[in-house]
């Protein structure tokens, strides 16, 4: 599970750029019931936070990369940035943003693996990440759509430490189950599917990852998304042991997984 005491290797923070920040504020506080702080006002506004219960969950910011998809990207805590720079390099992997300072919060960087999966990290200053997960309504879980199962786990092994562990799956096929490094299996945080290029239509054949949520309703979750302009990649559907989930894409195409938990 996911817990906001952040260790090297566990996820700590995501934010998703978006063409339209007012239309995804709005998006995503109608399926997710979250409400939004913003850093700015009417159409000079850049972005801001989403809080659930008060707690920041997540982070929303302006679309501005040049032939860039709206999407979630994932940011997973480090001690030293600038070492998981070197790492990332060594490993054949490319820097997309060098490590910066915002003020005294800490320290980012992002990174494509070598086949082009988009993550970031996240070296924390005053500010450890998100607030709240595991829970309704926020982040549980973070996953890899990838063309080389074999290839991520070198690289992300080498890169931030993780364990893998692999589970096969009912319809065929292996799903591989991420650790952070010296946590017990109980404290995975997310896992890696090898898919073929056709399958991976957003990115046009490049892996990437995508956020879970939890959601106390599935269905009812997905009744919302297509209510409010998103759109059903596959499900709902139970997994067994997991809980049901469905993949869904906002109205800008930026994809995430809504699931509820099978119960312990």
């Amino acid at each position: 599970m996911i817990t906001t005491d952040f260790v090297p290797g566990s996820p700590c923070w995501l934010d998703l750029g978006a063409p339209d920040v007012q239309a995804a504020e709005a998006f995503y506080g109608a399926v997710l019931g979250w409400d939004f702080e913003s850093m700015g006002d009417g159409e000079d506004m850049e972005g801001g936070m989403f809080r659930s219960d008060g707690k920041i969950v997540a982070g929303l910011g302006k679309l501005t990369e040049e032939g860039a998809r709206p999407a979630w990207m994932i940011y997973y805590c480090v001690a030293d940035a600038d070492a998981t720079t070197q790492a990332v390099q060594r490993a054949g992997g490319t820097v997309r943003v060098a490590p910066m300072d915002l003020d005294e919060w800490g320290r980012m960087a992002q990174y494509s693996d070598p086949l082009g999966g988009q993550f970031a990290v996240w070296q924390p200053g005053t500010n450890k990440g998100v607030e709240l997960v595991d829970v309704p309504g926020s982040l549980s879980w973070t996953e890899l759509y990838t063309t080389d199962t074999a290839s991520a786990k070198e690289f992300y092994g080498g890169v931030l430490g993780w364990r893998f562990s692999d589970m096969e799956l009912p319809g065929g096929g292996t799903y591989s189950l991420i650790t952070p490094a010296g946590l017990p299996e109980e404290r995975m945080h997310g896992g890696l599917m090898e898919l073929p290029k056709e399958n991976l239509a957003l990115t046009g054949g490049r892996p990437y990852w995508h956020p879970v949520f939890a959601v106390a309703d599935c269905d009812a979750a997905v009744a919302k998304v297509t209510e409010n302009g998103g759109s059903v990649q596959m499900g709902p559907d139970d997994a067994e042991g997991v809980g049901r989930l469905a993949v869904c894409l906002d109205p800008s195409g930026a994809d995430f997984v809504v699931l509820a938990p099978a119960s312990s």
